[in-house]
């Protein structure tokens, strides 16, 4: 391809076996051996129903499991990597020590039963992935971007102790297990605090619109510092509201509310991703949509498919910002990043409705959602969407003619979407004995009025609708845009920061 070249101009890399200090070293092998004990525990839940616990404190379930091996799997991978790409730096040591412990707290987090414990966990689990956002101390762009996400997060831990205040004051418990057995006593004003508390803190922690602005400000931080962000930090959300899914389910209009925050994020982020230029914010957006995605499944009332799609979505973002340089390096001066170019528009409309459809179809008959007139038709409708959106991104950065791409659609969507009913298929079972995991709600008039509204947007963003009104694309930079206090004006700044 144009613009490869296999002559190094940049040096031999750093050797990390030599002198290579010892925390790094230490940390990566216990974070690989976390991953390793955490592989066992997994299979000692599914095989033996293995579920330890300190009454009223912790408490180790089928999600606590599932966490701990997706953490300590992103964990080790960002050991690793890092090692290479922090080698050498001032700041290797505390990198390492913070990507440890933001591990740590996770996992802790995860299996946290205690309200007051559970609410400690997310403000730490918050200061620190601010202290991964703006640790090279001396560059002054990465230590506003840092302040300006330590303030979201601030703001998200405080609407969760609101809400895990208010649980405690109308149910008297405090646990989380407590809260659910209690749900359905739950209602009136104390509730609706905290289910909107509840809800506003997940959607800061995603990144959902309005409040991006931390995650596109963010990109100063090391690349394995995002790839840990966007693997890992911002999934928080869909946990946030499992772990209450017996709150927020209390009620239908709060469900529905769920469902379009849900689905303004994910049209946004869309449409934010096609104005940016740079690889790293491009993939800033596409967080924001795909967050916007697994919300919309939670409030659609399948939080079993949340976790399926944050956990998907982690293993594809780590690997595309572990990538990031070799997505510059693909695209030279003289290749037009985007949109393929050749074939009817006509065709290529009518092959991708025959490739959903029959996408739908695997979805339902893989896990048979979508068979009843309830909220579970929109499920497959977004999975589906979203499926066939990351297909045809895949296929249509390849350089292949039209007629080809036509057939390479379904030959990475089909197989794409069953592996996917699979793993639902799988986290669903192994989240079985939560409170709630699945709990679909009744189809309303708005609910095929939010879906209506999402298809007839979603068809005019792949139009390029966007890019024919000044107006609109003026807008969508301008809501894209980072907080200035976090751009770089100068390369020379970006050097004498030192940054990585």
């Amino acid at each position: 391809m144009a613009g490869r070249t296999s002559k190094s101009t940049v040096g031999a890399l750093p050797d990390t076996a030599a002198d290579s200090p010892l925390v790094p070293v230490a940390l990566t092998r216990l974070m690989w051996s976390l991953f390793a004990a955490s592989v066992a525990v997994l299979a000692a839940r599914v095989r033996l129903g293995f579920a330890p616990e300190i009454p009223g404190v912790f408490a180790v379930d089928g999600l606590t499991a599932l966490m701990w091996v997706v953490v300590t799997f992103f964990g080790g991978i960002v050991h690793s990597y890092s090692r290479r790409y922090m080698a050498g730096s001032a700041h290797e040591t505390r990198f390492f020590l913070a990507v440890f412990g933001f591990a740590a707290i996770v996992m802790t987090l995860v299996a946290a039963d205690h309200l007051a414990l559970f609410g400690l966990l997310w403000l730490a689990m918050g200061l620190v992935m601010a202290e991964l956002i703006g640790v090279v101390s001396g560059w002054e762009q990465a230590r506003a971007a840092a302040t300006v996400a330590r303030r979201y997060f601030l703001a998200s831990s405080a609407l969760l102790g609101v809400a895990l205040a208010a649980l405690w004051r109308a149910t008297g418990a405090t646990t989380i297990s407590g809260v659910a057995a209690s749900a359905d006593a739950l209602g009136g004003p104390v509730w609706l605090v905290a289910a909107v508390a509840l809800v506003l803190a997940a959607m800061i922690q995603s990144a959902l619109v309005p409040f991006h602005g931390w995650l596109l400000s963010s990109m100063t931080a090391p690349t394995p510092a995002s790839a840990l962000m966007h693997a890992g930090f911002v999934n928080a959300g869909g946990v946030l509201l499992l772990r209450f899914a017996p709150v927020v389910t209390v009620d239908g209009a709060l469900m529905l509310a769920i469902v379009a925050v849900g689905a303004t994020s994910a049209l946004l982020g869309k449409l934010l991703k096609a104005v940016r230029p740079d690889v790293k914010s491009k993939l800033g957006c596409s967080t924001v949509g795909q967050m916007g995605f697994m919300i919309m499944q939670a409030g659609l009332g399948f939080f079993g498919a949340a976790i399926t799609h944050l956990v998907l979505h982690g293993f594809y973002k780590a690997y595309h910002f572990l990538g990031a340089g070799g997505e510059v390096e693909r695209t030279t001066p003289g290749e037009k990043a985007g949109r393929s170019t050749g074939g009817s528009g006509v065709v290529e409309f009518a092959a991708t409705l025959a490739t959903g459809l029959a996408g739908g179809a695997v979805f339902v008959l893989l896990t048979g959602k979508g068979t009843s007139v309830d909220s579970g038709l929109l499920l497959v409708l977004f999975v589906t969407f979203t499926t066939l959106h990351a297909a045809r991104g895949a296929v249509r950065h390849a350089s292949l003619p039209a007629t080809v791409r036509y057939g390479a659609v379904p030959l990475v969507f089909l197989p794409a979407i069953a592996v996917y009913a699979l793993v639902y298929e799988g986290v669903s079972a192994l989240l079985t004995g939560l409170p709630v995991v699945t709990a679909p709600t009744e189809l309303t008039a708005l609910h095929v009025l939010v879906a209506a509204v999402f298809l007839t947007a979603y068809v005019a963003i792949e139009a390029g609708i966007h890019e024919r009104s000044r107006r609109l694309y003026v807008a969508l930079l301008n809501a894209g845009q980072p907080s200035p206090s976090t751009v770089l004006t100068d390369a020379q700044e970006y050097d004498n920061g030192g940054a990585q």
